[in-house]
C-alpha cells in the first residue's frame, strides 16, 4: 500500500469527514428513533453517496477521452480537489506544449534561414522534413515528397551511389540533373541510429574559382615548358665546351640543376592540373608483381646502392590506370629514397587487408613530427625545406598520390615516429584485385 502523504490526504480529507458526519448522524437517530430508522437512513445516505461517485467517475471518464481546459468537470467534497488539480495539471500541459510548439516552429525558422539546405530523413532514406534551400537544390517540395524515399526523387547515379554507400567520411560533390548550373556538396551527419541529417550547399562559385585556378596552373605550366626547353638544350651546349673556367663551369652546374628542378616542378603541376581537370585514365588489368618489381627497379637506380632495397610482392592482378598509379607509387619511394640516410633499408611490400589492399613504403628515415602529419598532402608542403631542396623534391608529391588514389576510391595511411623512420601505404579497395577466374568443370556424358 503506498503512504498516505500530506497531498493524499487533502484529497480523502472531504471524503473522510462526510463518513465521520453520516455515522454520528446515524448514532444519533439510533438513539433517538431505534436502529431500524438509523439502518435505513445510513443505507439512503451510502447509496446517495456512491450513486455520486458514479457520476464523477462518468464525467471524469467523459474528459479524459477529450481532455480540454475550458471543460474540466466541476464536484464537490473530494472530486472538487480532484478536478481542480486536473484544471491546474492540464492549463500547465497546455502552456508546455504552446512553448514546445513555439520553440519548434522557431527552430524550424531558424533551419529555414541557413544558406545550407537541410533534410531530415530516417533509417529508411524517408523524406521527415527539410528547408526551402534543399528544396531548390534537389527540386523536392515538403508538402509533396514528405514520406517518400530520398533517393526515389533525386535519381543522380552518383547521389545514389552516395546515399546508399554508408560511408559519410568525405562530402559528395556533382552537379545534379535537375539543376545542371549548380554544383552541389552534399554531407550526411547522422545524429541517432533511425534518423540522420543530409546537408547540402551551393558551392559553384568555389568550384569556378577553382577550375579557374587549374586552367591558370595548366596554362602557365605549359607556356614555361617551351622557354624552359629552349634554355636547357642551350646550357646543355655549354656543358659540352671544355675551355670553360671553373667559375663559369661551376654557374653552368648550378643553372642546369635549377632548370632541371624547374622542369620536375612543371611536370608535377601539369599532372595535378590532368589529375584534378580531366576524367580518369583508361583502366587495365595490372601485373601486381612486376609493377612492383619495375617501380622497383626505378628506385635502386635513384638510390645508387645507397639503401638496402626489400620487395615483398605477391602475384596478383589490380585493376586501375597504369600511368596514375605508377606516377603515386613511384612519388611514394622517391621520398623514402630522399630522406632516409645512406645506409638505411627500404621496404617496398604488396600488402592485403580485410577489404583494401595496398601498395606500402617502409623506411628508417629521419621521419616525420606529428605536427606536420595533418598537412602532408597540400600543396608546396615541406617537412624539412632546406633538404626536399637540397634532394631536389618539388612538394607537389603527396598531393599528387592523394589524387590518384581518391580518383581510384583509395586512401593514403601515414605512419610515423620522428627519428624512427615512416610507412606511407597507399589502401585500395579490394573490388579493383582481378579475381582469377574458375575454370568448370567438364561435363561428364553419359552414353
Amino acid at each position: 500500500m503506498p503512504g498516505i502523504n500530506l497531498r493524499s490526504l487533502r484529497v480523502v480529507s472531504p471524503a473522510l469527514v462526510g463518513l465521520a458526519v453520516l455515522a454520528l448522524v446515524s448514532t444519533l437517530a439510533w438513539v433517538v428513533f431505534g436502529p431500524l430508522v438509523a439502518l435505513g437512513f445510513a443505507t439512503v445516505a451510502l447509496l446517495a453517496m456512491y450513486l455520486l461517485q458514479i457520476v464523477y467517475l462518468g464525467a471524469l471518464g467523459n474528459w479524459l477521452t477529450r481532455p480540454t481546459l475550458e471543460h474540466v468537470p466541476n464536484g464537490i467534497g473530494a472530486w472538487a480537489e480532484v478536478f481542480s488539480r486536473l484544471h491546474r495539471w492540464q492549463r500547465a500541459s497546455e502552456r508546455g506544449q504552446r512553448r514546445l510548439i513555439d520553440n519548434e516552429e522557431r527552430f524550424r525558422r531558424t533551419i529555414s534561414a541557413l544558406p545550407d539546405g537541410i533534410i531530415l530523413i530516417d533509417a529508411a532514406l524517408q523524406i521527415e522534413w527539410c528547408n526551402p534551400v534543399a528544396e531548390r537544390h534537389l527540386a523536392i517540395t515538403l508538402r509533396g515528397d514528405q514520406g517518400l524515399r530520398l533517393t526515389n526523387l533525386v535519381r543522380d547515379p552518383a547521389f545514389i551511389a552516395f546515399m546508399t554507400s554508408g560511408r559519410f567520411g568525405a562530402p559528395l560533390v556533382f552537379r545534379p540533373l535537375a539543376s545542371p548550373a549548380i554544383v552541389l556538396s552534399v554531407a550526411v551527419v547522422e545524429f541517432e541510429p533511425a534518423r540522420s541529417i543530409v546537408v547540402t550547399r551551393d558551392v559553384t562559385q568555389a568550384e569556378r574559382v577553382d577550375a579557374m585556378r587549374r586552367d591558370f596552373v595548366a596554362n602557365v605550366s605549359h607556356e614555361l615548358r617551351t622557354p624552359l626547353t629552349v634554355i636547357k638544350g642551350f646550357l646543355e651546349s655549354f656543358g659540352d665546351i671544355g675551355d670553360l673556367d671553373a667559375t663559369r663551369s661551376h654557374h653552368v652546374r648550378l643553372m642546369e640543376e635549377q632548370a632541371e628542378r624547374m622542369h620536375r616542378l612543371i611536370e608535377d603541376l601539369l599532372m595535378l592540373s590532368r589529375l584534378e581537370s580531366e576524367n580518369p585514365s583508361q583502366e587495365d588489368d595490372i601485373d601486381v608483381a612486376q609493377f612492383v618489381n619495375e617501380i622497383a627497379d626505378e628506385a635502386r637506380t635513384l638510390s645508387n646502392e645507397r639503401h638496402r632495397l626489400v620487395v615483398l610482392a605477391e602475384p596478383g592482378v589490380l585493376r586501375g590506370s597504369r600511368d596514375e598509379l605508377r606516377s603515386a607509387f613511384a612519388n611514394l619511394v622517391s621520398n623514402a629514397i630522399r630522406y632516409t640516410p645512406a645506409g638505411g633499408t627500404i621496404t617496398i611490400r604488396w600488402v592485403r587487408g580485410a577489404s583494401e589492399v595496398g601498395f606500402e613504403v617502409e623506411d628508417t628515415g629521419i621521419g616525420i613530427a606529428a605536427e606536420h602529419m595533418p598537412r602532408l598532402t597540400e600543396r608546396f608542403y615541406r617537412v624539412e625545406k632546406s633538404r626536399s631542396r637540397e634532394t631536389g623534391g618539388t612538394g607537389l608529391g603527396l598531393a599528387i598520390v592523394k589524387h590518384v588514389l581518391l580518383r581510384h576510391g583509395g586512401r593514403l595511411e601515414v605512419r610515423s615516429q620522428e627519428g624512427q623512420g615512416s610507412t606511407f601505404t597507399a589502401w585500395l579497395p579490394r573490388s579493383r584485385v582481378v579475381e582469377p577466374a574458375v575454370e568448370a568443370a567438364p561435363e561428364l556424358v553419359r552414353t
